[in-house]
């Protein structure tokens, strides 16, 4: 049956939509680049979505949790190997996503007779000045972007757009850890309302098709009410932060922020979060 190439495509396609809507629940992660080094945010329901890589890189995802932890362990697994064999300076984000992860997400979202990988990557890699720093993104079709400032990850392209913008808008010249602590969360807010209203459009969608009226574009929420939002649902589930510091001792630049970090760091508005 698949070996018609149109029937392949066909199912490709039936993949991807497969593939969207196991997305819908999953939590937004935010990269974004501060004077010190890299920081990445994301909420979880308790199983963790930011990792360490190796000692300039770290990884966040969302999706299931089976298939992100199958790809995290192959990627420490390729960047030891690569820093043993070569050297630790030729341990890359990009080698590791390009050469490594990338092509075998690929390959299972393609063999259309097994299992693809549920799973969206983030991988954060901190350059020796702040002008080498990188973020790499990966889908789970094994397509991968290289950007620089900021990445996300969201349920939906609509959603990751108005995060990725929002972010553009807002990102000042320098920011520091708290600041960019403030505006990551912020950003993570607008994803995870963005996507709830693609939800509620989405339940409208034949009511308003009858009656011929379009939804209007919702317009971006201030900041008091990006930060209630964080409140709302981040105070029962897990705030995970972690930081590439470009100043840290030793080889690691990888550190996770502790409640006792994030009390010092957030706004007032915030300092719930982490009070339960």
């Amino acid at each position: 049956m698949y070996e018609e190439p149109y029937r392949w495509v066909e199912a490709v396609g039936n993949r991807r939509q497969y593939l969207d809507e196991q997305f819908k629940q999953g939590s937004p992660v935010v990269a974004l680049t501060y004077e010190g080094g890299i920081l990445l945010v994301t909420v979880s329901k308790g199983t963790p979505k930011l990792y360490e890589i190796y000692d300039r890189l770290a990884l966040g995802g969302m999706g299931h949790p089976t298939d992100l932890e199958k790809l995290r362990f192959s990627l420490l697994e390729m960047a030891h190997v690569e820093g043993f064999n070569r050297s630790p300076s030729d341990v890359t984000g990009s080698r590791l996503v390009k050469y490594g992860i990338a092509p075998v997400i690929k390959q299972a979202f393609e063999e259309v007779y097994k299992a693809p990988f549920i799973v969206r990557i983030l991988v954060a890699e901190l350059g020796q000045k702040p002008e080498k720093d990188a973020l790499l993104t990966i889908n789970y079709d094994g397509t991968f972007e290289e950007t620089t400032g900021c990445a996300v990850l969201a349920a939906t392209p609509a959603a990751q757009t108005k995060m990725t913008a929002y972010l553009k808008e807002q990102t000042p010249a320098t920011l520091s850890l708290e600041q960019a602590l403030d505006l990551a969360l912020r950003a993570w807010a607008i994803g995870s309302l963005a996507h709830q209203q693609e939800e509620s459009d989405q339940r409208a969608e034949t009511e308003s098709s009858a009656s011929g009226a379009g939804a209007a574009a919702a317009a971006i929420p201030n900041v008091d009410v990006l930060r209630e939002h964080v409140r709302s649902i981040a105070g029962g589930r897990t705030l995970e932060c972690a930081v590439l510091e470009r100043q840290a001792p030793g080889t690691s630049k990888y550190r996770s922020l502790k409640p006792a970090d994030l009390s010092r760091l957030l706004p007032k508005a915030l300092q719930s979060v982490v009070a339960n």
